[in-house]
Formats: C-alpha cells, sequence, structure tokens
C-alpha cells in the first residue's frame, strides 16, 4: 500500500474544507470495501475507536468523514490522535481536502447550498472562517488533496490509486441471469436478451434442471448461434469494459436474461463470468434461478 501505514488496520479521518469533495472521497473508499461513516462527531471518536479494536479483522480498513466546526470538536480530535500516537494496533492518517476560495464559491453556487457556517450570509464568509478554523487540523494532515482543478472522477482515481492494495480487483465485473417473465433487474447497466436461443425447457428431462447442470449447459453451448452470439458479446464486452474501467466505475452489472431465468440465461451467464475472471474481478449471481412458478423458461 502507498499511504505507508505499518500496521493491518486502516483509519482514514477524511476532512477539510466544505465543498472540496467529501461525498465523493467517502464514495471511493466505500469502493475500495472501508467500513465508512460520515459526519462522526469526533467527541464519539475514542468510543468508535473501542469498537475498532475489538471487532478485530472485521473494520480493520475504517474511514470516517468529520467536519469540524467548533473548538470542542477540534481538542477531542488531536486527543484521541495523540493517543493513537502511542499505539502500535493502528496508524491513523488524515486526509485533508481543499480548493481555493473561488472555486468553492462558485460550487456553492452551482449548488444552490448556504456555506454551514454562513447559513444566512455569503458563502465567502462561511468559507473564510472554516479556513481559518481548520488551519492547525491541516498542519496535521499526512494527505492534502487540492481539488481546485479536480473532477470528481479524477479525485476518485487519486483515492484508489494511494489506497488500494490490489488494484485489480477494485472493477467488479458482476453477471446476471434473470427471467423477463419476472422483470428487468434495475441494477443492470447492460441488458442481453438470449431469448432467440433453442430452449432446453420443451425437453423433459432438463426441465425441472437448470443451467447449472451440465447436460442443460451442454445443450445451451451446442448451437451455433450460441456460439456467434458468444463470441460476438465478449467481444463486445472486451471493448468496452476497460472505457468503463477508466470511466471510474467500481463495478458494473451485465444482465442475461431469457424466459424465466433457470435454463439459458444461467449456462450464458457462467460462460460470460469464466470468460473474463482472468482479467478481472468477476461475480456471478442467478436472480430468479428457483422461481419455477410458469411454463417457460
Amino acid at each position: 500500500m502507498s499511504s505507508g501505514s505499518t500496521t493491518d488496520t486502516q483509519l482514514v479521518i477524511i476532512t477539510g474544507m466544505s465543498g472540496a469533495g467529501k461525498t465523493v472521497a467517502i464514495q471511493s473508499f466505500e469502493d475500495l470495501g472501508f467500513f465508512c461513516v460520515d459526519n462522526l462527531p469526533p467527541t464519539l471518536l475514542p468510543k468508535f475507536l473501542e469498537l475498532m479494536k475489538e471487532s478485530g479483522t472485521k473494520m480493520n480498513k475504517v474511514a470516517l468523514g468529520m467536519d469540524l466546526r467548533g473548538r470542542e470538536f477540534f481538542d477531542s480530535l488531536f486527543k484521541a490522535l495523540d493517543e493513537l500516537a502511542e499505539t502500535s494496533w493502528v496508524a491513523p492518517q488524515v486526509l485533508f481536502l481543499d480548493a481555493d476560495d473561488s472555486t468553492l464559491v462558485r460550487r456553492y453556487k452551482e449548488t444552490r447550498r448556504s456555506h454551514p457556517l454562513a447559513p444566512s450570509g455569503l458563502p465567502l464568509e462561511g468559507i473564510q472562517l472554516e479556513r481559518e478554523l481548520l488551519e492547525e487540523l491541516k498542519g496535521r494532515a499526512q494527505l492534502i488533496y487540492k481539488t481546485t482543478d479536480m473532477k470528481p472522477k479524477e479525485l476518485r482515481e487519486k483515492i484508489l490509486e494511494e489506497f488500494s492494495v490490489n488494484k485489480k480487483t477494485i472493477f467488479t465485473v458482476n453477471v446476471m441471469s434473470f427471467g423477463f417473465k419476472h422483470g428487468i433487474p434495475i441494477d443492470a447497466d447492460l441488458v442481453f436478451d438470449v431469448r432467440f436461443l433453442p430452449n432446453p425447457h420443451y425437453i423433459d428431462h432438463m426441465r425441472p434442471k437448470t443451467g447449472l447442470d451440465e447436460d442443460v449447459s451442454t445443450y445451451v453451448l451446442k448451437w451455433n448461434e450460441t456460439t456467434k452470439f458468444l463470441e460476438k458479446v465478449t467481444d463486445l464486452l472486451s471493448f468496452m469494459l476497460p472505457h468503463y474501467k477508466r470511466e471510474g466505475k467500481a463495478q458494473l452489472v451485465i444482465a442475461i436474461g431469457c424466459t424465466g431465468g433457470q435454463h439459458r440465461s444461467v449456462a450464458l451467464a457462467e460462460h460470460i463470468a469464466k470468460f473474463f475472471e482472468k482479467d478481472y474481478h468477476t461475480r456471478v449471481t442467478h436472480r430468479d434461478i428457483d422461481k419455477r412458478k410458469g411454463h417457460t423458461t
């Protein structure tokens, strides 16, 4: 890991100027598998650290988003950080997000939000007050990201590069089988309809089985049109997946649908997931494999 922690437990405290990208940062740490808590009051940090220590490996990657707008908050945070400096079980890092005043003013105008330190005044007044309050904390940060010229995608990539242990597993390809008669998955990014392929449902001994059974899978895959479909779809996905990854997506859901989601879509989802597992972190799920209420699959 490039951020230099010497322990197995990672604790990142995300703070900085309001409007500098904390929400994007929290989402990026979630994509990396961190347990994330946003807007945790610093006074609760000691109790939270106790939970982390007691949980063992269950909470060994934690990112905490903190807005620090009161003196008592700073005192409790600095005290906790000083105490942690004497321990060996965790090495906390403070990630401070910053941007110049004009950029922050522009972002507040675009979102039409008021600054939390100047709810009824000008955004610049709140920004300048917050910058003054955060000066000491910024000086204690191990990492400072200036987001003035960063797009959200670029901030995300910077965090992934800094904190990922295994960069090959950041982007996950989820291949899902489903049945159209049960509805199209709402979380699908790409949907392929394979109802044009020969249907094992009409072969009596295959009807109660699924695409996970070898004879059903062999039947689905043996047809010339299946071979051509797989050649075309894997070629298309081989082109698209690197571009989705480059654009910063953490995962892509590829849905393969037949009528009932038990035979054709299952066999093809398994085949496609296996095809890409050498280059990507892949997961395969079969949403409707146990739904046998209809007459055609």
